[in-house]
């Protein structure tokens, strides 16, 4: 398949998407645009935008068996990771590894801040590595591979915040906003109504992954890349807003990213405005913000506006 038609799947992709999940443009765009670069994505909202319903969606026009994990207190890893079992036979006793549902190609970890970060901690290995280890033995999860994991802003009792290193594992943080009066109001009538859209299976796994291989294709101009490199050092310079700047793995989310927002563009060059799109949802999450930046009520996304525009 070429370079043009994978363009014209991705578009076809975005709009079957739209037909479940009213309005959150930016949201839908951004969490194709990781799972196509094959990174993962933290969904921030208040409960009932559509969250769990955006992954269901995703994983019926990519046609990729998907996972949903409800994250809680009393949740272990080996409830993640699937365990070994003992296995009774005449032979003697042998054991059985029963794989869990980390093992499908789309997963959605739900108020995953709810879990002990021992339990957190399960899923790093199988977001950056791909694998899962459990005992001696290490079992590879299948391509393409997409973590979505979901948190509540509000509700923050009997919660463990994600530390800073997973937090790093996250392509991008996309902020789910609260609907407009008229997108609720379609909302109302498309959950509420009788009538059902049927959801279109447009993509498989290999032409995922060939889409993967033709956004890591498209060039970066030097002074693009120069961009992309100041953008991540001013982080690190002196401001009175930033306590620690991002690592190195933010400036791979931006490239990546503005290499699939490109493609999706229907462009085959990265532009300025590519990066601009993308340093929000990939930077946010990665700055740890000094005590001036709390109590004077500055963002990170205050932060990183004031970089862009310096």
């Amino acid at each position: 398949m070429d370079i043009n038609e994978l363009q014209q799947k991705i578009l076809l992709c975005e709009n079957e998407i739209k037909k479940e999940i009213v309005g959150q443009k930016d949201t839908v765009r951004l969490s194709l645009l990781a799972l196509i670069t094959g990174g993962n994505v933290l969904l921030e909202g208040m409960p009932g935008l559509g969250k769990t319903r955006l992954v269901n969606t995703i994983s019926k026009v990519v046609g990729l068996p998907f996972k949903r994990i409800q994250f809680t207190p009393d949740l272990m890893p080996g409830d993640i990771t699937g365990t070994n079992i003992i296995e009774h036979s005449d032979s003697g006793n042998t054991f059985r590894f029963e794989a869990g549902p980390i093992f499908a190609n789309l997963i959605l970890a739900d108020e995953i801040n709810r879990a002990t970060p021992k339990t957190q901690s399960a899923l790093l290995e199988a977001m950056q590595e791909h694998t899962v280890t459990v005992g001696n033995m290490s079992y590879g999860i299948s391509e393409p591979f997409f973590v979505m994991a979901t948190e509540n802003p509000i509700e923050t009792e009997g919660t463990y915040p994600l530390p800073e290193a997973q937090l790093d594992r996250f392509m991008f943080k996309i902020l789910v906003p609260f609907p407009a009066k008229d997108e609720l109001r379609e909302i109302i009538r498309l959950t509420e109504g009788s009538e059902k859209k049927e959801i279109v299976n447009i993509l498989n796994g290999q032409e995922l992954l060939e889409m993967r291989a033709a956004a890591q294709s498209i060039p970066v101009a030097d002074a693009v890349m120069d961009r992309i490199m100041d953008i991540i050092m001013a982080t690190h310079a002196k401001n009175k807003y930033i306590r620690e700047g991002v690592s190195p793995r933010a400036a791979q989310a931006v490239v990546r990213g503005a290499r699939a927002r490109a493609l999706m563009e229907q462009r085959f060059n990265v532009s300025f405005e590519d990066i601009e799109y993308v340093a929000y949802p990939a930077l946010r999450h990665r700055l740890v913000l000094s005590f001036d930046a709390v109590s004077e009520g500055i963002t990170a996304d205050d932060v990183i506006r004031n970089i862009l525009q310096s």
